[in-house]
């Protein structure tokens, strides 16, 4: 038995400490926006947020969490999808297919969080999913558009 702190509530789990934390959110607790894809860590297509830090929720075994540590999915994200990723990405029409952009938005969030107006440079280092789609240049703009929200927030005084 796992306890876990998901979006910011806490779940018994009862499951191998072995098993990956993809399946506990999908299976477990159905949160389904963490999507399978590669299940080795590779396109981020299951990205999750660990203690403010995007990872591959695939590789993260639950025997690695505890009751203290943060994980947040996208469903968490943003409870009126009024998240600044959430709202760049309906403006600019980010996703194509759409199966990786929780992933996206979920790495592309834990970048924000770290560097207010991220560089192109700096999107490219940090944001590391594949979309078999292309839509990576949407992408970069909508991180681009999406510190420009989170700035005006900022100047009215408003949450991020």
């Amino acid at each position: 038995m796992a306890k876990l702190k998901i979006n910011g509530k806490l779940f018994d789990v009862d499951v191998d400490g072995a098993t990956p934390l993809l399946w506990v959110l999908r299976e477990q607790l159905g949160l389904t926006g963490a999507k399978y894809s590669c299940g080795v860590g590779i396109c981020g297509a299951c990205a999750v947020h660990v203690n403010g830090k995007a990872m591959r929720s695939c590789i993260v075994p639950v025997s690695a969490l505890d009751e203290s540590t943060e994980v947040v999915t996208i469903e968490g994200l943003s409870a009126d999808n009024s998240h600044p990723l959430q709202q760049a990405w309906k403006e600019l029409d980010v996703p194509q297919c759409g199966y990786c952009q929780p992933g996206m938005i979920m790495t592309a969030a834990a970048l924000l969080a770290a560097h207010l107006d991220p560089s192109d440079a700096d999107i490219d280092a940090n944001v590391t999913n594949i979309c078999r789609c292309g839509t990576f240049n949407r992408v970069r703009r909508g991180i681009h558009l999406a510190a420009r929200i989170n700035k005006g927030r900022n100047k009215r005084g408003g949450s991020g």
